[in-house]
């Protein structure tokens, strides 16, 4: 699986406004704390507004900030919010009844690996990456027993 530079962005820039709740931040503060190129965080932060993720206003006073408190928004809605399905084969869901038919065994493992990422995303929330213990919450979430710093 790969995860693109704009979801990694995307999750980023969350993680940035989830952290300074309550005040907007500029594109140009996020890119610079985040280490995002501003023109791509820029069409970024247009995906996640019309996703409903953040809300944006303009002017001396504006900036972007969360639509939803951080524990509401997980990372499966990031992720779907700039890249839209989160695991395809060949560009298609491998939920599509007419992949199972071309090889069962091989579709049923994309299924499960759909499944555990699907599980792994929708459980973790911008909240829990803001913890004082994110590998933890991860590392739980995983089924990890022993998580070193």
């Amino acid at each position: 699986m790969r995860i693109s530079a704009k979801a990694d962005y995307a999750i980023r820039a969350l993680v940035e406004l989830a952290a300074d709740a309550g005040r907007p931040l500029v594109c140009e503060g996020i890119a610079a704390a985040q280490h995002i190129p501003y023109r791509f965080l820029k069409a970024v932060m247009r995906d996640l507004r019309r996703a409903g993720l953040v809300r944006s206003q303009r002017g001396c006073e504006g900036g972007y900030w969360l639509a939803r408190p951080a524990a509401e928004i997980t990372l499966a809605d990031v992720v779907g919010a700039v890249d839209g399905e989160l695991l395809t084969v060949h560009g298609e869901n491998p939920n599509d009844p007419a992949d199972a038919t071309r090889a069962p065994a091989v579709a049923a493992v994309w299924r499960a690996i759909q499944a555990r990422t699907e599980e792994i995303l929708t459980g973790l929330t911008l909240a829990d990456l803001l913890a004082a213990q994110p590998r933890a919450s991860a590392a739980a979430l995983l089924g990890l027993v022993d998580v070193h710093p």
